[in-house]
């Protein structure tokens, strides 16, 4: 095993390159730490004896802990928290096959910019072993492709929108006049008449009359979600991935978490914290207590990514406070890199313009000709909407 300390470390490093070795090699073995294992690995010039008595020093600061008398140390959430530290602006340097792998699976150039950032979420948690969420801005240039009806009861229908950058957006229509399944069949083909003008349904003045009503109401609902917003989009994926961890092997633990990702608003404020600062960031144990009191077992590492050297969003993963800091932060910043440089080379390539969220209400503008103003473009039926379309 590769050395984890100077062969003769300074008087007043020792103790801190003491507990940074034991975090170490309990990140690689899970299994608690004696003075003997800290000898062999790196610190010959040190006797068990003196290691003990750093120990016994350590664990009075409160960075390490016994399980039993006899046994060896295992570090707390105090001594992850030095040991990341210690190693963010230095990471471990990532293997030539690591970055080609990292850059195989996130560099793309794809006008589907939604869809993107979706799949990299996935292959994110796949490369970090840890569920994964991160943020985005809007894209505008967007239009709709698809839409899709379902049949909730006799007067719900669930409407999915599927645009050419790859959002789905669903919402829920009510209407008083009883509807079957040969009706929603018409609605859905008249709705997706209105996007193509390829072929028009044959419906009775009844039907069409509905047909145009929520077309009309469908169409705006999207029009003021994607014009007004005040917080980022979010993405959250790889839950199962904590499932491999001994620390999550029981339900609670893991419901604890993940506790994290049922307020939308602290991890968007995780996000946009990161965001702001520039860099990696990292929260460990009961630094995520005023964002979720009950993930308090768990660390999570975020970093931004950016457009055109412009910051637009942020990479968040989730894990166990007894994960590989050092590793991660690597991969973390390989991955922003990757996915900051497809982004830039998708949104010039396909001239995508992108909008941060404003606190305040965004004025919903139109231009002497009546269209939106070209900096909230937003395309339906395939060009730019005109209200009198609807």
């Amino acid at each position: 095993m590769k050395s984890l300390a100077p062969k003769k470390p300074a008087k007043d490093q020792r103790e801190k390159l003491i507990l940074l070795g034991l975090v170490e090699l309990y990140l690689q073995s899970g299994k608690p730490i004696s003075s003997n294992t800290l000898r062999e690995n790196g610190f010959e010039a040190l006797s068990s004896a003196t290691i003990r008595n750093y120990f016994v020093k350590l664990e009075e600061e409160g960075y390490v802990k016994q399980q039993h008398s006899s046994g060896g140390r295992i570090p707390t959430a105090a001594a992850y928290k030095l040991y990341a530290e210690a190693h963010s602006n230095k990471p471990l340097a990532l293997s030539n096959e690591e970055k080609k792998r990292i850059e195989k699976l996130l560099k793309k150039e794809t006008r589907e910019v939604v869809s993107y950032l979706l799949q990299a979420a996935e292959k994110i948690s796949d490369i970090t072993a840890c569920a994964t969420f991160l943020s985005a801005p809007r894209f505008d240039q967007d239009f709709i492709l698809e839409i899709k009806l379902v049949l909730i009861d006799d007067h719900r229908l669930l409407c999915a929108l599927v645009t050419d950058f790859g959002i789905i957006r669903t919402e829920v229509l009510y209407t008083d006049k009883k509807l079957s399944s040969f009706t929603v069949k018409r609605l859905e083909a008249y709705f997706n008449w209105r996007l193509t003008n390829l072929e028009k349904p044959v419906m009775d003045p009844e039907e069409e009359a509905l047909g145009v009503r929520l077309y009309k109401e469908l169409m705006l609902r999207h029009i003021i979600s994607h014009t007004n917003f005040s917080a980022e989009d979010t993405f959250q994926t790889g839950f199962s991935k904590l499932l491999s961890y001994p620390d999550f092997n029981d339900a609670a633990a893991l419901a604890s978490g993940l506790a994290l990702f049922e307020n939308k608003q602290m991890l968007r404020k995780l996000l946009s914290t990161t965001s702001e600062s520039g860099q990696i960031q990292c929260w460990i144990g009961e630094d995520l207590i005023p964002f979720s009191p009950d993930a308090s077992a768990c660390s999570v590492i975020a970093i931004p990514y950016r457009i055109n050297q412009t910051v637009c969003g942020a990479i968040g993963i989730l894990g166990p406070n007894r994960i590989p800091y050092r590793e991660l932060f690597a991969q973390l910043i390989h991955i922003s890199e990757s996915i900051s440089e497809s982004l830039t080379k998708s949104v010039y390539k396909f001239k995508i313009s992108f909008r941060s969220p404003k606190p305040s209400h965004l004025e919903f503008q139109k231009t002497s000709a009546g269209s939106l103003d070209q900096s909230q473009t937003l395309l339906l039926e395939d060009k730019t909407i005109f209200l009198g379309d609807l």
